[in-house]
C-alpha cells in the first residue's frame, strides 16, 4: 500500500470526529464526471464517509482504506458496494471501471508513490474513461499538528504543472488543472483536476529505483497489451531475462519487475504510435524535460535510454552506446542500441551486455 500508514491510523482512530464535520459535496463535478464514464462502475476512491457515493451512478462503488470510515459510507449509503482497498493496489480486472473520482485521497501520498497510483488508476480504466480528482495546492508536504482535530495526517501539497505533469506520464491526456480561489478551512485553494485514459503506457516508477529503463515512445501493440516491448519480434525481455538482472520467472511484468527488481519503466515520449520514427524531435525534446524532472523526484541510481534515436533527437546527434555526461535529475544515463527486432544487426548477447552495464554504473561520466 502506497498511501501513508500514519494518516490512515488517524481516519480509523478519529472516523467520527470526521464524520461530525460534514462535508460538502461537489456535485457539479461528480455528475459531470458520470456523463464522461462509459458503462461499468465508477469508483470513489478514499470514499471516507460517503459523502459523493449517492451523486456518483447507479453503478457507484466505494474504496477506502479504513474500515471505520467505511462503517459510516454504509451507513450513509447502504445499497452502494463497498471495497477495502488503497489507491496503488486496486482489486480490480483490467479495464473493468468506467471512471474514477478521487476527492481529496491522492495527496496523502507521497510524491514519489503518487505515479504508481496514478499508473494503477490507468490500468483499471478503458481506453477514453475519465478521471476527476482534487488536490490542495501549494508546496511541499504539512503533517497536521495539535491545532487540527486530526492530527498526525500527512499531505503532500501539489501545483498545477507538477500534478498535469505526472498525470500525464501515467498515460492519461485531456489534462485539465484548475485552482479554486476560494481557499479550504485550512487555508488552502483546492487543485482540481479532469483527465482521460489515452492508449498509451503508464510510468511504472517509484522511490528506490536501482535502473530507470526509457523507451523511445509505446507502440500500439504494447499500449494495448499494457507493457512495454510486448511484440514477439523485440528482444528487450529476453535480453533482460539473460542478464540475469531479474527473476527467470519474470516476463512482461512490469509491475513485479519494480517492485521485485526496483527496475522501473518510462518512455521518452507517452504518444503511442505504430512507429517511432514517427515521433518528432520536438516530442523528444519536450520528453525529455520530464523526464529530467521524473529522475529529479526519484532519483534512480541509473537511468538505460533504449533505442538511440530519442537521445540524438534531443541531447547529442553523435551519440553512440555507452555512458553519457548528460545527466538525467541526479541520475547517471546510459545509451543502449534498440531491441527491436527491426535492429537485428545488434545481436542479443549485445543487448544483454548493454544492460548489465546500464545496472553496475561503477564508472560514469561526471555530472554536466
Amino acid at each position: 500500500m502506497t498511501l501513508d500508514r500514519q494518516t490512515v491510523a488517524v481516519y480509523e482512530d478519529r472516523a467520527d470526529v470526521y464524520a461530525a464535520r460534514g462535508t460538502a459535496p461537489d456535485a457539479v463535478r461528480a455528475g459531470a464526471l458520470v456523463a464522461r464514464a462509459g458503462p461499468g462502475p465508477v469508483i470513489d476512491l478514499g470514499c471516507g464517509t460517503g459523502s459523493h457515493l449517492d451523486l456518483l451512478g447507479v453503478d457507484a462503488v466505494g474504496v477506502d482504506p479504513a474500515s471505520a470510515m467505511m462503517a459510516h459510507a454504509r451507513s450513509a449509503q447502504p445499497e452502494v458496494p463497498l471495497v477495502r482497498a488503497a489507491a496503488g493496489a486496486l482489486p480490480f480486472r483490467t479495464g473493468s471501471v468506467a471512471g474514477v473520482w478521487a476527492h481529496k485521497c491522492l495527496q496523502h501520498l507521497t510524491a514519489a508513490h503518487l505515479p504508481l497510483a496514478l499508473a494503477d488508476l490507468h490500468r483499471v480504466l478503458p481506453v477514453g474513461a475519465p478521471i476527476a480528482v482534487t488536490m490542495f495546492t501549494g508546496e511541499g508536504v504539512w503533517i497536521s499538528n495539535d491545532d487540527d482535530d486530526l492530527p498526525g495526517r500527512r499531505f503532500t501539497l501539489w501545483s498545477a504543472g507538477r500534478l498535469t505533469e505526472l498525470v500525464e506520464g501515467a498515460g492519461f491526456g485531456d489534462v485539465d488543472a484548475r485552482v479554486r480561489s476560494v481557499p479550504d478551512a485550512m487555508g488552502w485553494g483546492r487543485l482540481q483536476l479532469e483527465a482521460a485514459r489515452k492508449r498509451t503506457l503508464a510510468d511504472t516508477v517509484g522511490p528506490g529505483m536501482r535502473l530507470l529503463v526509457c523507451g523511445l515512445n509505446p507502440s500500439l501493440h504494447a499500449a494495448d497489451a499494457g507493457v512495454g516491448y510486448a511484440g514477439p519480434g523485440n528482444r528487450f525481455w529476453p535480453a533482460l531475462k539473460a542478464s540475469g538482472l531479474v527473476a527467470a520467472d519474470i516476463d512482461r511484468d512490469p509491475w513485479r519487475l519494480l517492485s521485485e527488481e526496483r527496475i522501473g519503466m518510462t518512455d521518452l515520449v507517452k504518444r503511442a504510435s505504430t512507429r517511432a520514427a514517427e515521433v518528432t524531435s520536438a516530442e523528444y525534446q519536450h520528453g525529455l524535460e520530464r523526464l529530467d524532472r521524473l529522475c529529479a523526484l526519484l532519483a534512480p541510481k541509473a537511468v538505460i535510454m533504449v533505442g538511440l534515436a530519442g537521445w540524438r533527437a534531443a541531447v547529442d546527434r553523435g551519440a553512440v552506446p555507452g555512458w553519457h555526461r548528460r545527466r538525467l535529475g541526479p541520475s547517471p544515463v546510459y545509451v543502449m542500441p534498440s531491441t527491436s527486432g527491426l535492429n537485428a544487426a545488434v545481436r542479443l548477447d549485445t543487448l544483454v551486455e548493454h544492460l548489465r552495464m546500464a545496472a553496475a554504473p561503477t564508472s560514469v561520466a561526471p555530472a554536466r
